[in-house]
């Protein structure tokens, strides 16, 4: 069985799908190692709340997702995991535009990890910084 890094990379060479939420929303995963992802996302009116601006779920989505992929491409084989906290502060609306979110871990301990997440504009502005934790399940 491939460990999630391995499966992370076969992404972001196109010989894998995204996840399914990232098919729904359109995100990809585009660099990965161990500890670091990072995820796209073009942005258009169809990730737009009832303001005309990128939804803070659409935000969420992809931060968490960038944070989980980093802290999977840690686990060892048959390791597995779920988020347990999420935090996310916006800092600026979007509307049109390639959203990048760039995930690091800053302690990955034996249980749980932490990690942190910016994500940039197209014009390399910071519009949103997220943390999240995350719980390692063990093998069944």
């Amino acid at each position: 069985m491939p460990t999630w890094l391995e499966r992370c990379q076969r992404m972001v060479r196109g010989e894998e799908p995204p996840p399914p939420i990232g098919r729904l929303l359109g995100f990809m995963l585009t660099a990965i190692e161990p500890g670091r992802a990072v995820c796209v996302l073009p942005v258009d009116e169809r990730h737009h709340n009832p303001l005309g601006t990128l939804h803070g779920g659409v935000y969420c989505d992809l931060a968490d997702a960038a944070m989980g992929l980093a802290y999977a491409a840690t686990l060892a084989d048959g390791e597995n995991f779920t988020t347990i906290e999420l935090k996310i502060n916006y800092l600026r609306a979007v509307r049109k535009t390639v959203l990048t979110a760039t995930a690091q871990i800053v302690k990955a301990g034996g249980t749980l990890g932490y990690s942190e997440c910016d994500l940039h504009d197209g014009e390399g502005r910071l519009v949103a910084r997220a943390s999240s934790t995350c719980l390692k399940l063990q093998p069944k």
